[in-house]
Parts: structure tokens; C-alpha cells; sequence
């Protein structure tokens, strides 16, 4: 297809013009119809991706922005389907439905929709705002770093992604995470980044501890490196209560626990350096998921059909594994039947539940007791 146009007279180049805008309406509301089935039959697993917005980035090549907005608005396009006509005839854009996704429900959506209709981006963010009012933001002192210069911008809150992202983008490299999509990172020059914050009173004395604390091993108190060090620290610890990762590990008692989900730690770590930190689903055609959060060990021969851990280290690559939640859940339902794992996941929402009210009642018992102790 040749791009240059100078060929054309006015009026054919505007009748084109015309021509696409309109068959651009009609493929976003088709495509916008496709992701939302593609993600309500999670069509992203199979294909080695932990979540539909992995699967948008790297799978279709869409902006991290684009495929938040697009996913957003096909999510709400499947609850309120007279979105995608409105869509195809021109009715509203893609912006308008973002605006509109977080307000629209089964009571106003027919209502709002109507009231939204063919008004630009400035007239719909009048018209939630008139609806939906929100309180005055306050007026704000941000203190700046000494020796910033006038002249050099911080990052403003408008590159801050849409907290309604729909996840984060994950990295394969062991060594880097992925910054798009990450509040407040922005990548200054090679292995250069700025990162900004905003912390409560309570982790602002915490940070101000760590640097007396690292009084004589970082004297300037430079932050980035008393982030590192204390990032370090949280590291060992979080990979010692996560599969009992040490310096030392001691030998395990092997089979001192009889649980057929119990792990020994050092089969963890053993698993957790093979597969490098990262979950081993790997799709039909050889794609490898990218996921580095969110994983658990998983028993290549279900336990609930006899599987039990592997207790000798030779064995360790024969029977555990590590796969992010996502592709847990997905490999269970193929092994066990989805409506067999909808009831398991609802059970663990219903213990949660007691438990979360349990200790409410104890927490609100407790603070009775206090006051009754202290009148």
C-alpha cells in the first residue's frame, strides 16, 4: 500500500478520509467486542500470558496506555452492550466510554449514555463532574530534593497511569522489572531512573530510622542508596519466609512433616533458582510466561490425585515447579473441571470472610475492654 497521497483531488482525498474514520469507528467497536470475549474465556492462559493486559502488550503490540483504556472500555462494553453501536455509529469515542466506565451502572447506564451522547471529551468530563461531584483538591507544598534545578521538571501526576489499569506489565530479565505502568518510576538516562512518592507520616519516620541506622556505612544519607541497602534486607527476609532462602541453608529433616503439600525449603530454593524466579507455563507454540509475581509451587502430578512433593533434591525437577496464580488456577481447572475449582475458590473466599469477621469482633472486643479499663 502506497502512503503518498498527493495524487488525489480534494474530494476523493476527503471521501477517503471520511471512509476510514468511519471503518475506524466500526473496527474499535468490533475489537473492543473481541477483547472482551477473549478475556471472559481467558484465552491469554493457553497463550502463556498471566493476565489480558500481558497478553495486549506483548502478544498485540499495544501500548501499555492503549491496552489499559482499550481493556477498561471492553470490560464495560460487555456489561453495558449498547456501548459498541454507539461506538460503531459515532455516537461516543473511546475516551467518552473511559469517562463514563466508572459511573455507569445498571440503574443510570441507559440514562448516562443517552446524556453522553456526541459530546466531546471536555463536555463529558463537565457533564461527571456535575454528577458526580468530587470534593476540592487541596492546596498543596511538595518540598523538592536541595540542588534540583529550576528548570528541570518533576514527573507531573498526569503521567501517572489510571490506578484502574488493569495490571501490571512483567518482565522476562531477571535482572530489570518492567517500569510502564509503575506510579511514580521514569526512566532518566542508561540504568538511570527517577522515582517519585508520596509516603505517610509512619514510613517517612521509618525511612529517617534506616538512614541513622546506616549512619556510618552511607554518611550523606543519600536516599537511593538507603533504598537499595533496605531493599536488599527486605529481600532476604521476604526469601526466607517464602521458601527459607539462607546464606547457610541448614539440611532439611526429609519427610520430618507428613502433609503431601508440605515443600522442605530447600527443594524451594533449589526450585525457585532452576526456574529463576519466574512461572514455567509454556504455551503450544513454545511461549514462555513472563510473570515474576505472584508464583507458587505447584506439584506437576496434582496432590488431590496422589502427588505428593518431592523429597529428594535429584527429583525436584520431576515434581515441583514454580507458576504465577494465574496459570495455577488455569492448569488446576484443566486438571480438576472449572465448576470443581469455582466451588474450592468460593469456600476460600467464605473462610476468609469468617476469619476477617472473627478478628474484627476480637479487635472491636479488645478496644471495649481497654475503654471499660481506662473509664
Amino acid at each position: 500500500m502506497t502512503y503518498s497521497l498527493s495524487h488525489l483531488s480534494d474530494g476523493v482525498l476527503l471521501r477517503d478520509l471520511s471512509a476510514l474514520v468511519e471503518r475506524d469507528r466500526t473496527t474499535t467497536a468490533a475489537l473492543l467486542a473481541h477483547l472482551a470475549e477473549v478475556e471472559e474465556r481467558r484465552l491469554y492462559l493457553p497463550a502463556a500470558y498471566p493476565s489480558m493486559y500481558d497478553y495486549c502488550v506483548r502478544e498485540l503490540g499495544m501500548s501499555e496506555d492503549a491496552a489499559c483504556r482499550r481493556i477498561r472500555a471492553a470490560r464495560k462494553a460487555r456489561e453495558f452492550p449498547a456501548i459498541l453501536p454507539a461506538l460503531a455509529d459515532g455516537r461516543f469515542n473511546l475516551s467518552t466510554v473511559v469517562l463514563l466506565a466508572p459511573h455507569l451502572t445498571a440503574e443510570n447506564a441507559d440514562e448516562l449514555l443517552a446524556a453522553a451522547a456526541r459530546r466531546s471529551r471536555a463536555e463529558v468530563q463537565e457533564l461527571v463532574a456535575e454528577r458526580f461531584p468530587r470534593r476540592d483538591r487541596p492546596d498543596q507544598l511538595v518540598p523538592l530534593a536541595a540542588g534540583l534545578a529550576a528548570d528541570q521538571p518533576t514527573m507531573a501526576a498526569s503521567q501517572s497511569p489510571d490506578p484502574s489499569c488493569p495490571g501490571p506489565l512483567t518482565s522476562s530479565a531477571p535482572a530489570r522489572m518492567a517500569i510502564a505502568g509503575v506510579s511514580g518510576i521514569e526512566p532518566l538516562s542508561t540504568q538511570r531512573f527517577g522515582l517519585q512518592v508520596t509516603i505517610d507520616q509512619d514510613t517517612h519516620d521509618k525511612l529517617r530510622y534506616v538512614q541513622a541506622l546506616l549512619g556510618h556505612q552511607v554518611p550523606s544519607g543519600e536516599l537511593g542508596e538507603v533504598l537499595d541497602r533496605a531493599l536488599d534486607a527486605s529481600i532476604r527476609e521476604l526469601e526466607r519466609q517464602k521458601f527459607g532462602a539462607a546464606s547457610k541453608p541448614r539440611a532439611g529433616q526429609q519427610g520430618g512433616r507428613s502433609s503431601r503439600r508440605h515443600i522442605p525449603a530447600s527443594i524451594k530454593r533449589a526450585v525457585w533458582v532452576r526456574d529463576e524466579g519466574r512461572c514455567t507455563f509454556v504455551s503450544e507454540n513454545g511461549c514462555r510466561c513472563a510473570s515474576r509475581t505472584r508464583l507458587e509451587f505447584d506439584h506437576l502430578q496434582p496432590v488431590g490425585r496422589a502427588g505428593e512433593s518431592a523429597f529428594e533434591p535429584a527429583l525436584v525437577s520431576e515434581q515441583i515447579r514454580l507458576l504465577c496464580r494465574s496459570h495455577n488456577q488455569y492448569v488446576a481447572e484443566r486438571v480438576y473441571g472449572a465448576g470443581f475449582m469455582d466451588r474450592k475458590r468460593e469456600e476460600a473466599r467464605h473462610r476468609s470472610s469468617r476469619r476477617r469477621s472473627a478478628k474484627a469482633k476480637s479487635q472491636h472486643a479488645e478496644a471495649h475492654e481497654r475503654h471499660s479499663a481506662s473509664s
